[in-house]
């Protein structure tokens, strides 16, 4: 084997220009619908698949206890996004040889792969109300190749929900259905045909929703990548608007290559190292890679290290060559990563737009001055490794290390001062380069903040 052969890089424009035109989702729902479907001929498969107006095709599950308003809000989403409205009972129209006897899981799953797979659900997608209703049903759906996109949890507490199944009317022409307190706008005309519905007695309604109850677990566990809970307890347009915003983000598979943005003590390296070993992907500190480039005696170190001897800030010009050459590295363009500490100011970002080394997802941790002054008085440093700790967030593993913390000249009361100055100086115009940036309340405690930054990682 040749040693001298350098490892393969992966150019970043690459990536870039598969980010922009969604190749990687493309392709993963390509070879994803290729194994669950596996058609005769994959090739006029694929064609087919290409062809269809849209591959982000709605596949949603909307599902609640009785008398939580399903069909109502399923009728409505199948409606705006035009797509597909599949219902237990438009399953077995054709099916009266079952009789009216609870479908075994495996029977449930076919019908519905069946249905699913038909013309008008391919092309358009599908809303799927009320099913699964078990867990034994969501895990037989899954095996046959019936995977949502979304899934709508609608829940309200059991004495609003005996008191909608009391007030229900039914349209016996089209099916819907309408209450007098909850879903009253229609018009006179329709209101004259309206009929008490006579489906679930009481008891009857009881033992479903104890039914409910006791699945709900398993169900949320079985779709809880992909799952949104809405409470229903409230205006049935505030339901549809809150399910409608959920449904309409789709999730996508991008390299990671995400910006940190915030003030001094906000948490920026705190949430990068969680995003770092969480997700495999390299952690950027823009400050500890000069340092780390100036130690290692390379011509561009050599030039950098006078500047951080006098405490003078590195030239952007340097300081933007020391990154690209790190974020072009195999580890960065294969697995992604975090940056923070850079840009700090308008020309910066700028400097950044026009590199190869443009970031996908871009986070703002927003924190009062305050506060940030605060967590700064309770950080310091390990002189011995080089590790930063906080005596909350990050407190020292032992005694030993906390007797030789130090406080960096950095947060020094003055300097984070300027600092903090500094940021505030930017922020608008920073924001104004990234405009899609997403802003994290960082008054929390880290779980949550980071908890908020994973919910928006994969959604666009």
């Amino acid at each position: 084997m040749d040693e001298t052969v350098k490892p393969l890089r992966i150019p970043p424009q690459m990536s870039v220009y598969a980010d922009t035109h969604g190749i990687f989702h493309l392709v993963q729902s390509m070879v994803s619908s290729l194994v669950i479907d596996q058609p005769d001929d994959p090739i006029s498969y694929l064609i087919r698949f290409l062809q269809r107006s849209s591959v982000d095709i709605p596949k949603i599950m909307l599902l609640g206890p009785p008398a939580v308003g399903k069909h109502f809000q399923a009728k409505k989403l199948s409606a705006e996004l035009r797509a597909v409205h599949v219902t237990t009972d438009s399953l077995l129209q054709d099916q009266s040889e079952l009789g009216e006897q609870e479908l075994p899981a495996e029977l449930l799953s076919r019908l519905i792969q069946q249905r699913l797979n038909e013309v008008d659900c391919f092309n358009r997608g599908w809303v799927l109300e009320g099913i699964p209703q078990t867990r034994l049903q969501a895990l037989s759906l899954q095996q046959v190749g019936v995977i949502p996109e979304h899934v709508v949890m609608l829940d309200a507490p059991d004495d609003v929900l005996l008191e909608r199944r009391m007030g229900k009317l039914v349209d016996p022409l089209t099916g819907d259905v309408y209450h007098q307190t909850f879903t009253w706008q229609v018009d006179d005309v329709i209101a004259q045909r309206l009929v008490k519905d006579h489906g679930l007695s009481e008891n009857q309604h009881l033992a479903e929703l104890q039914r409910f109850r006791c699945e709900v677990t398993g169900l949320m566990s079985a779709y809880q990548h992909v799952l949104k809970t809405v409470n229903s307890n409230q205006s049935y347009t505030d339901v549809y608007q809150q399910a409608l915003a959920f449904v309409q983000t789709h999730r996508r598979s991008r390299t990671p290559r995400i910006l940190l943005f915030g003030r001094p003590g906000s948490g920026k390296s705190h949430q990068a190292r969680l995003l770092s070993e969480k997700y495999k992907i390299v952690d950027v500190c823009c400050g500890q890679l000069l340092r780390s480039v100036a130690a290692d005696g390379s011509s561009l170190g050599e030039k950098i290290q006078p500047y951080l001897d006098d405490r003078r800030p590195v030239p952007d010009p340097l300081v933007l060559q020391v990154l690209e050459q790190r974020l072009s590295q195999v580890d960065c363009s294969c697995r992604g990563w975090v940056l923070h500490g850079f840009p700090q100011d308008l020309q910066q970002a700028k400097m950044l737009q026009k590199s190869q080394q443009q970031p996908n997802r871009v986070f703002f941790l927003e924190l009062t001055d305050d506060i940030c002054v605060e967590r700064l008085s309770l950080r310091a440093t390990d002189p011995w490794s080089g590790e930063s700790f906080h005596g909350v967030t990050r407190p020292a593993p032992n005694s030993q290390v906390q007797d030789r913390l130090r406080t960096r000249p950095e947060d020094s009361m003055q300097s984070v001062t300027d600092s903090l100055n500094q940021y505030r100086t930017h922020t608008a115009s920073l924001q104004s380069v990234y405009p899609d940036a997403i802003l994290i309340d960082a008054d929390q405690d880290p779980h949550s903040v980071f908890e908020a930054l994973e919910s928006r990682l994969n959604t666009v």
